[in-house]
C-alpha cells in the first residue's frame, strides 16, 4: 500500500505541475546555488512530464516494495538517505545551469541498496533477492550511469547508486552483542 500511495502522490504532483504550467519544475536541483539545497528532497517528487514519471513508476514500485518488506520505518529512512546523498551529489557535480528532478536517483539507490543489503547483513535470502534484482535491472542500470543520453542526469543515477550502498551500510543489522559470561 505504501508504494501505491507513493506513486499516487507522484502522479498527483505531476498533474498539479501540468495544470500549473509546469511551475513545480523549478523545484528541481540547479547545481551549486546555495538556495537550491532546500530543493533536494522535493526534486525527488517532481518529474518533467508524464512520460518521465511513467518511466520511473514501475521500477520504483517494484524496488520500493521489495525494500519496504523489511519495515516501513527502515524503508523511509533508507529512502531519505538516498534522496539526500543523491541530491547533494547532483548539486555538487551536475553541469551549471541544469535542472535535475525525478525519482530515478531513488530508483538507482534502491537498486544498489537491495543488491548489497544481503551481503552486508549476511542474509542468504537477501543475497539471492539482490542477485535476482541485479540480473533483471543490472544492464539498464549500468547504462544509466554513463553520460550517453542527452537530458538524462547520469550524475543523479551515479550518486543514487552510491547512496544506496551507503544506506545499506548505515542501516545494516548488527548482531546482538554477546554478554560476557562469568
Amino acid at each position: 500500500m505504501l508504494m501505491l500511495a507513493w506513486l499516487a502522490l507522484l502522479w498527483g504532483v505531476e498533474a498539479i505541475d501540468t495544470l500549473s504550467g509546469n511551475r513545480l519544475d523549478g523545484l528541481g536541483i540547479t547545481p551549486r546555488r546555495s538556495g537550491e539545497l532546500v530543493d533536494i528532497v522535493p526534486s525527488a517528487f517532481i518529474h518533467f512530464g508524464f512520460g518521465h514519471l511513467a518511466s520511473n513508476s514501475l521500477p520504483l514500485l517494484v524496488l520500493g516494495f521489495i525494500a519496504a518488506l523489511r519495515g516501513i520505518g527502515r524503508f523511509l529512512a533508507v529512502s531519505l538517505v538516498i534522496i539526500v546523498i543523491d541530491g547533494l551529489g547532483v548539486w555538487l557535480f551536475s553541469p551549471a545551469h541544469t535542472n535535475t528532478a525525478g525519482a530515478s536517483g531513488l530508483i538507482f539507490g534502491l537498486f544498489s541498496y537491495l543488491l548489497v543489503r544481503g551481503f552486508v547483513d549476511h542474509r542468504v535470502l537477501d543475497v539471492v533477492v539482490g542477485l535476482a534484482i541485479g540480473a533483471y535491472y543490472g544492464t539498464s542500470i549500468l547504462w544509466g550511469v554513463l553520460p550517453v543520453h542527452t537530458g538524462v542526469s547520469w550524475q543523479g543515477h551515479l550518486f543514487g547508486l552510491i547512496a544506496g550502498v551507503t544506506a545499506a551500510y548505515l542501516f545494516r543489522e548488527r548482531p546482538a552483542e554477546v554478554a560476557a559470561g562469568g
